[in-house]
């Protein structure tokens, strides 16, 4: 055990972060999935605490051996990596299994399903950084620079758009975010933009002169959109749902497992957790989440100030960023700021390939912040030396 700890490098802030938001994690999916088991498992309340357990396991498995790695060969790795994620893409559009009239996950042996999005995701946050790094000399080139930037991201989020619209906008501007810390010319991203919007009207307009039935994700958005726009229907009915548990919850919470909305909330596990952590730790307990993402974003960013321009401040921005934008915009529908979009509470909501991403992606973050770290130690032996 003792070897174990040794072996544990990297900011030790964002290892604490972690653990934190795990343990919140593991206790409200267990609260929450009580109305889950015993509609599925007979009220075995154990069964989805212990699933979600070894997923997190794993996660933390994934996790110290990625931060094991240095960061430098990640960019490698994920560059072959994306061109494997857009076939991936394709095949999934094609023979996805559908969960609420969206293609999004690839069926895999053992009635186990892989969410290829998650996987896009993060190779391109990586393709992005490696790019940016090498074209630090040319990057004010349209040609030369922008264009190769431009690509991918127009292919990937275009792919994820058709199944998972706030997946394909949040990865969207997170790329133009990254693109523009590594000094791309603004006017070329606003003509991304243009071009971006440009795909999209034309997709919409095709999907909206198909028949009703076939019409798919586009009634799906309209229905969402129209629905937090006259605050009436099924999505208002769980943000309903959601602010009653979050007033309940008053400044203190219930208590842990003492919920009652788990009752009522469609998915009180997953895109409404928040809801239930305000809930049964009140809001101190709601805001101490809000502050650990906080604090994971502000390590971040103190990493990428000690390596500018590099291929590991690029990477840890678009990583750590992705993460915690995505926290807001789960955190943001939970209090009805924004339309119900399905995304999960990194680290925290149930699940399986996006717990596994997001400890991936962190174990990338304290990869980066090891070398760091080790280049810092070589400096003050240096300077003593000297």
């Amino acid at each position: 055990m003792s070897g174990f700890l040794k072996n544990i490098k990297g900011d030790k802030v964002i290892w604490l972060v972690v653990i934190i938001l795990s343990i919140f994690s593991l206790l409200t999916v267990y609260s929450s999935t009580g109305t889950l088991s015993y509609k599925y498992q007979s009220g075995n309340t154990e069964y989805y605490m212990i699933k979600h357990f070894l997923i997190l396991i794993f996660g933390f498995a994934l996790m110290y051996f990625a931060h094991l790695i240095k960061y430098t060969n990640y960019s490698r790795i994920f560059q072959i990596a994306l061109y494997i994620a857009i076939p991936l893409l394709i095949l999934t559009l094609i023979i996805g299994l559908s969960l609420h009239e969206a293609k999004r996950y690839l069926p895999l042996p053992f009635n186990l399903s892989f969410q290829t999005s998650d996987l896009a995701k993060l190779t391109l946050i990586m393709y992005l950084a490696r790019l940016l790094t090498k074209k630090q000399e040319e990057i004010k080139d349209f040609k030369s620079a922008f264009i190769p930037l431009m690509v991918p991201v127009l292919i990937v989020c275009a792919l994820i758009l058709p199944a998972n619209f706030s997946t394909a906008a949040m990865l969207f501007f997170t790329s133009l975010i990254l693109m523009f810390i590594g000094r791309v010319k603004l006017k070329y991203l606003f003509s991304l933009i243009g071009i971006s919007l440009g795909i999209l009207i034309i997709f919409l307009v095709i999907l909206y002169n198909l028949p009703g039935e076939k019409q798919g994700r586009l009634w799906t958005w309209k229905h969402r959109v129209e629905q937090f726009v006259n605050n009436d229907g099924e999505d208002v009915y769980q943000v309903e749902q959601s602010k009653i548990a979050i007033a309940s919850g008053g400044l203190i919470g219930k208590g842990p497992g003492n919920s009652t909305q788990r009752n009522f909330l469609p998915h009180p596990y997953s895109d409404f957790i928040f809801s239930i952590i305000v809930e049964e730790y009140g809001l101190a307990g709601g805001g101490f989440i809000v502050l650990l993402y906080m604090v994971l974003f502000f390590r971040a960013v103190k990493i990428i100030t000690k390596i500018p321009r590099n291929f590991g401040a690029f990477l840890t921005f678009g990583v750590s960023f992705s993460l915690v934008f995505q926290a807001m915009i789960n955190m943001g529908v939970a209090v009805n700021l924004l339309p119900v979009t399905g995304q999960p509470l990194p680290l925290v909501s149930m699940g399986g390939t996006s717990i596994w991403f997001t400890s991936l992606s962190i174990g990338i973050i304290l990869s980066v912040s090891k070398e760091v770290g080790k280049d810092k130690q070589i400096n003050e032996i240096n300077y003593a030396q000297a």
